[in-house]
């Protein structure tokens, strides 16, 4: 792996970058815009030129907490996974023709010292993703971790199909919640691509109309008394799959509203709460838990989300923009701490750091 302070030279110049930086753990302060030598690709990897860089709840955490609650894995850091640029560069072992190409980017800062929130980051070469030509740059930041959770948690129901695309989820009905969330919007945008009816809770009118603009067929107040009346009077024989992001608070729901052999796929819970539920109930009825974890997934889970996910992007299935459900809030390079701070006070929509153009 490359040192990210290594640069590269022409005719004893060495180039530089604008970069935002974090040696230690803590809040935004801690956050600075530096300049630094342009890194160089190692073997399969490429240098990507960023115009875009997203921000997802996972940057601010690292960012505070460190890696999985523990120290930096590395001096100096580079925030945020996803991104949208060019590819500038490649190392040994990629094909050069991939200079030039325009890539979406997605989980360039897990184990890497070399996020997105600079003007280039190097990433392994499967982790730059070709960006179709009919798809801009804010939407290919706007993918990454978003799209892949909920790539993941739409292919986890029992007897599903192994990949998405038009017509996989026929007859199928997808229960949201959170739908007018990140990786809600993206689950509702994918299973309606992919042919499943999808129902989407929400806790406002507001977010109501943003789950509809992204393509679910009903909407339902989680908040609601009658909850689970209105989720069955729209599905009277349950749902086939639940993609949820606060497990531990909606399992009651859950149980009440899952068909027989229905799933739950789990990407997000409460803090450290703790998941409980009737197991006999769950066994009766041959339900199925999933806990999804973008980060741990298998290398050819994550492959083949890549490709189905820009599959729907270039079909012009999942987008971005308030017309799309996902409101796009933008901020300069040296607004990276607002960005942040925007993600971790719950923003509705998708936060975006300008880099160039």
């Amino acid at each position: 792996m490359p040192d990210l302070l290594s640069g590269r030279e022409n005719d004893g110049y060495v180039f530089g970058m604008k970069a935002i930086v974090y040696s230690s753990t803590g809040g935004r302060d801690v956050l600075e815009l530096v300049d630094r030598p342009v890194p160089e690709p190692g073997p399969g990897e490429v240098r990507v030129r960023v115009v875009i860089s997203g921000v997802n709840h996972s940057d601010w955490k690292a960012r505070e907490f460190g890696h999985r609650g523990g120290p930096l894995m590395f001096p100096e850091v580079v925030p945020h996974h996803d991104g949208g640029g060019v590819v500038d560069a490649v190392g040994e072992g990629v094909d050069p023709g991939r200079v030039g190409q325009r890539v979406w980017v997605w989980e360039a800062a897990y184990k890497r010292p070399h996020g997105t929130a600079a003007e280039y980051t190097i990433v392994p070469s499967r982790n730059a993703v070709p960006l179709p030509a009919n798809v801009s740059f804010e939407v290919g930041a706007s993918l990454g971790l978003r799209a892949v959770a909920a790539h993941r948690c739409l292919l986890a129901g029992q007897h599903g199909p192994r990949r998405l695309g038009p017509g996989a989820l026929e007859g199928c009905t997808v229960l949201v919640a959170g739908g007018a969330g990140g990786v809600g919007q993206a689950a509702i945008q994918l299973g309606t691509w992919a042919g499943a009816s999808v129902i989407a809770t929400v806790s406002s009118p507001e977010k109501a109309k943003l789950a509809l603009a992204a393509g679910a067929a009903h909407t339902v107040d989680y908040r609601s008394d009658t909850v689970v009346e209105d989720i069955r009077a729209l599905a009277p024989g349950g749902v086939d799959l639940i993609v949820e992001v606060a497990a531990t608070a909606n399992i009651g729901t859950a149980m009440e509203v899952l068909a027989t052999d229905g799933t739950v796929a789990a990407y997000g819970t409460e803090g450290t709460s703790e998941l409980t539920f009737p197991t006999r109930k769950a066994i009766g009825r041959n339900l199925r838990f999933q806990f999804v974890m973008v980060m741990t997934m298998p290398a050819a889970d994550k492959d083949l989300a890549a490709a189905d996910i820009t599959d729907a992007a270039a079909a012009g299935a999942i987008t971005a923009g308030e017309a799309a459900g996902l409101p796009l809030h933008r901020f300069p390079l040296h607004r990276t701490g607002d960005a942040q701070d925007a993600v971790q006070a719950g923003i509705v929509g998708k936060v975006l750091v300008d880099i160039g153009e």
